[in-house]
């Protein structure tokens, strides 16, 4: 099965979603990266061909694998196209890390843990 294949499998774009084409695309890749439904060095579809599948710009699918390379989740080599390069380990750790420093100002700050889960969900929401 390609990765184009993978990418659509029992997924779409929610066109009623609050949250931007490029976001969803993003996810769907990360998901799939970090779940090992896209292997390392799966080659991704090019920008132009998962644009025209999805019916959205070239730029849409451009800034979601621009932020996943930025991630190191994927590695583009010109020509040689887009390929997976991590199942999300590096964005795994740096998610990590700032969560524990939030943990910390929120034990300092004596904040309730629910409300800090509170206030990490609306900004969460408001991306």
């Amino acid at each position: 099965m390609n990765s184009m294949d993978v990418l659509l499998r029992r997924w779409h774009l929610d066109t009623a979603s609050t949250v931007p084409p490029f976001e969803q695309i993003r996810l769907r890749i990360l998901d799939l990266a970090s779940s090992g439904g896209l292997a390392v060095g799966s080659r991704l579809p090019s920008v132009r061909a998962l644009a025209a599948e999805l019916s959205v710009a070239a730029n849409t699918v451009a800034r979601a694998y621009r932020e996943l390379e930025q991630a190191g989740i994927v590695v583009t080599a010109g020509r040689s196209g887009t390929a997976v390069a991590s199942g999300g380990d590096k964005m795994a750790a740096q998610v990590a890390a700032a969560a524990d420093v939030f943990a910390a100002v929120v034990r300092e700050m004596g904040v309730p843990q629910a409300q800090a889960l509170r206030i990490v969900t609306a900004a969460l929401e408001h991306r």
